[in-house]
């Protein structure tokens, strides 16, 4: 019983922490700019990049990931284990930086959140799909075909690596991200989409 209310305690803790849109408040004291009302109107580093400068949406992204990368991180300290329940944690965070507490159950898209979490238990498969990511960006200049190509090759990745659960658990964020992108596929199919170089 103890566990299960620290359990659930630990995924509100990180539930919030995911729900704090950093985003929105860099743009805001830094800029003087709400960033849901320009650019792409989203709170994520791409669209405070695009109206602040490069240094405030490289700060954004990193609050971001941290948002995923410090509820994994701190539990797998406290409890001396790092068993599945870090899949609830990752899954809070991500969940918390889209469906924020703070901002109506509105939020960002979860890629910098969901990088976070992968960073904490499978930095080397994130590395991969994150070359893969880097390079889709590099090529076609949407950050949403990098973001996309990222979370559909980590499914892939961890099979290859015979890490089945982490496997089960990728392909649930990709859904969730994907779903997020929705809007991008629709543009990109379209070729509407923006380059992220473009204000």
């Amino acid at each position: 019983m103890t566990y299960f209310f620290s359990a659930l305690f630990a995924s509100a803790a990180a539930f919030t922490l995911g729900s704090i849109p950093f985003g929105l408040l860099i743009g805001k004291i830094f800029c003087g700019i709400d960033p849901r009302s320009a650019g792409s109107g989203n709170v994520g580093a791409t669209n405070v990049a695009r109206l602040c400068g490069t240094v405030w949406g490289a700060l954004t992204l990193l609050c971001d990931v941290l948002k995923g990368l410090l509820p994994i991180f701190l539990y797998a300290s406290f409890s001396g284990t790092s068993d599945s329940f870090v899949y609830c944690l990752g899954l809070a965070s991500i969940c918390g930086h889209v469906y924020s507490l703070f901002l109506g159950g509105k939020g960002g898209k979860g890629v910098a959140t969901t990088v976070g979490v992968f960073l904490a238990f499978a930095p080397v498969q994130l590395a991969v799909a994150g070359l893969a990511c880097l390079a889709v960006i590099w090529r076609s200049g949407f950050v949403s075909a990098g973001s996309i190509t990222l979370v559909a090759l980590m499914p892939l990745i961890f099979l290859c690596s015979g890490r089945w659960t982490d496997a089960l658990f990728s392909l649930l964020v990709a859904a969730l991200i994907l779903h997020t992108h929705r809007e991008n596929i629709r543009r990109l199919i379209r070729g509407e989409e923006k380059s992220w170089l473009k204000r």
